[in-house]
């Protein structure tokens, strides 16, 4: 039976490290490197590699025939420390069957330690988007407003008309702007009277 295996994403590489036993921590001091002893005498030496799957995250300490250690990392609770005297060594926690122990870890170059930090945070803004996705945002216009929309389209046969305010109905057929129905004179009702003309200016002699 073709069992699919899980795929692995390589977050990061050193090509070596060197592992320490370190003295227990103090209690209220942190880490230092300089109580480790001699750091030029390491417990071990080999590759470490972050690697994450679906599962999570991991940083395997391993070189060309053995696995040496492996330690979950978990965002939320996190298994690796910085030292207090130095930006090259940090300190891991590493489980195992419920057993911890702690190991001290340092880095050749500066620049290795620095991308190992990157990694991690990386890692860790994914994580935490993973828990709180951002809610998705309505792009719909704020000024307009809610609810279904309305169909204003006139239906087959109706019409409308409008009002324009200051102007009177129509006359009726026949009838002049002076309200009467002929030619003649003035209307007795509801028609506009004639006003007189001016009086004409006194002539000069």
């Amino acid at each position: 039976m073709d069992i699919e295996e899980e795929i692995e994403s390589i977050l990061y590489i050193a090509r070596e490290v060197s592992v320490y036993k370190i003295p227990p921590l103090k209690a209220n001091e942190g880490h230092r490197a300089n109580d480790w002893g001699d750091l030029a005498q390491p417990l071990w030496k080999g590759r470490l590699r972050i690697i994450e799957k679906s599962t999570g995250a991991a940083l395997q300490f391993e070189d060309s025939q053995t696995v040496f250690a492996r330690a979950e990392y978990d965002p939320s609770h996190p298994s690796v420390d910085a030292v207090l005297d130095s930006s090259r060594y940090f300190v891991v926690r590493v489980e195992d069957a419920g057993r911890k122990a702690y190991i001290g870890m340092g880095f050749v170059e500066r620049s290795d330690s620095f991308d190992f930090n990157v990694a991690l945070q990386d890692y860790t803004k994914r994580f935490k988007a993973r828990l709180n996705p951002e809610p998705e945002v309505d792009e719909a216009s704020p000024y307009l407003p809610a609810g279904p929309k309305k169909d204003y389209s006139l239906k087959e046969g109706q019409t409308f008309s409008i009002a324009i305010p200051g102007r009177s109905k129509a006359s009726p057929t026949g009838a002049n702007l002076l309200g009467s129905s002929g030619s003649g004179g003035l209307s007795s009702g509801g028609g506009i009277p004639l006003l007189p003309p001016p009086p004409s200016a006194p002539k000069k002699r």
